[in-house]
């Protein structure tokens, strides 16, 4: 018998604080520092974005959104033998974001580990999980995606730190017979390394370097496009499938201009596309599933559908998941 691996719930944590536009051009213009809610939309079609409190870390909104993905799939955390969980912004160096989540759901001796791969981060841990699940190395697994972005903004650059927000989106994947997940594409290339990239890191109980996010955002623009209809074009091949065959488009919540110049290259309405990015900003490894449990819970995603999941991040790294829901 083929074994596939399903989603069977989704779950979502966006942090209680929401920034307006107009929030973020107020706390900014206390730095000197002028942007508009105009100049944030026309460029982005971001409206607001959460940030988390201090002291609130990836691991607890991951957790938030995992135990409304085992409601939502009538899963028990003693079920539960594989946690994969997508982030760029760990809680420590270690251990894992995935291990802490671990404990504080209440489960214990399964892998639990974490996967960077920034925006597509949950596309890769999706990925692995799969394969995990195909090979039989696990049957019911916890696939997560969770960012506390706020912390690597650099507030004196308004082309950046009105981009990303923070929050969490999870699912629950279980092995069926029946197909869930039906091809996966993923790639990265070291070379455009430097267009968005956090450069700091830590040595000697010292940052050294630039701890906050620098981006070159034409260039990213200019690769993202592409590469998205490649991999989105990949993963259907590979499925025997075609672009009129998709029911939702469901793309890392970037920029809303990425977003319709990718549905225009696969000859897709925007009315087939999740659109988050005006009230969640971009949230990197969370904005997928975080997308997902939105059209899900909105009653836009109903069983059945055809979804291709697709994202771009720094690495450079991309890749796709087409699934039936």
């Amino acid at each position: 018998m083929t074994r596939y691996a399903r989603i069977t719930g989704t779950g979502s944590c966006l942090p209680p604080q929401r920034l307006s536009n107009a929030d973020m051009v107020a706390m900014l213009a206390k730095r000197d520092v002028e942007t508009s809610d105009e100049w944030i939309v026309a460029r982005t079609g971001i409206r607001a974005r959460h940030f988390a409190d201090e002291g609130v870390f990836s691991s607890d909104l991951a957790a938030h959104a995992c135990r409304q993905a085992m409601s939502a799939a009538n899963v028990a955390p003693g079920e539960i033998d594989l946690i994969i969980v997508a982030t760029s912004t760990p809680d420590m160096v270690f251990p894992s974001t995935a291990a802490l989540l671990q404990h504080k759901l209440g489960i214990a001796g399964c892998p639990a580990f974490d996967v960077q791969a920034v925006c597509s981060g949950f596309i890769y841990a999706l990925t692995v999980a799969d394969a995990m699940i195909r090979t039989g190395s696990a049957k019911k697994a916890l696939v997560v995606g969770a960012e506390v972005f706020s912390r690597i903004l650099d507030f004196n650059d308004r082309t950046t730190c009105v981009l990303f927000g923070d929050g969490a989106g999870a699912v629950v994947l279980e092995a069926s017979a029946e197909p869930g997940i039906l091809a996966t594409d993923i790639h990265s290339d070291g070379k455009h390394s430097g267009i968005l990239c956090v450069p700091g890191h830590v040595s000697g109980g010292q940052i050294l370097g630039d701890p906050l996010l620098k981006m070159d955002g034409p260039a990213v623009f200019k690769l993202a496009v592409g590469v998205l209809e490649e991999t989105a074009l990949a993963s259907l091949r590979k499925a025997g499938r075609s672009a009129e065959d998709i029911d939702w488009l469901i793309p890392h919540q970037a920029n809303i201009r990425i977003m319709q110049s990718t549905a225009k290259k696969l000859k897709l309405s925007m009315d087939k596309v999740v659109v988050t990015v005006d009230e969640h900003g971009n949230t990197s490894a969370a904005s997928i599933p975080l997308a997902l449990d939105h059209g899900v819970r909105t009653g836009l995603v109903k069983p059945g559908h055809l979804l291709m999941l697709e994202g771009v991040g720094g690495g450079f790294t991309w890749g796709s998941v087409l699934l039936s829901y």
